[in-house]
């Protein structure tokens, strides 16, 4: 079975865009069951208003994802695979950072964990299509 770069690409955009949009979803609308699945408690006042702004932003990553694909054409899911990794790198380096300075739980490593793997792809994937190996 001969799987294409393209067809890889869509699979990585779907589930990071799933995964982004449903958690965007649940921290804007149920903060205290998203994070009682990532072990955090829930802050109250400033920092919760704040989780649920993160929220939309992290949904609206997702949702991006979802837009290329959903819209269709390979340029479109080439470029949002392109647009996305710099959101990522930044989330990534800082949350690992954060852990490291103390200043987030070590229960958040899901975070950069998930962000630099998904980095790693999209960069490998983009590097593949540069080069012809489809």
């Amino acid at each position: 079975m001969n799987i294409s770069i393209t067809w890889l690409a869509r699979r990585l955009a779907l589930g990071a865009g799933a995964m982004d949009f449903c958690t965007g979803l649940g921290l804007v609308f149920a903060p205290g069951l998203v994070l009682s699945l990532m072990g955090v408690d829930r802050p109250s006042g400033d920092g919760l208003v704040f989780l649920r702004w993160m929220g939309a932003f992290v949904g609206a990553v997702g949702a991006s994802y979802l837009l290329a694909l959903a819209r269709g054409g390979e340029a479109r899911l080439w470029g949002v695979l392109e647009f996305t990794v710099p959101f990522r790198l930044a989330a990534g380096v800082f949350s690992v950072a954060a852990i490291g300075l103390g200043w987030l739980g070590f229960v958040w490593v899901s975070v950069p964990v998930t962000d630099l793997m998904l980095v790693g792809a999209q960069v490998w994937l983009l590097r593949k299509r540069g080069r012809g190996d489809v």
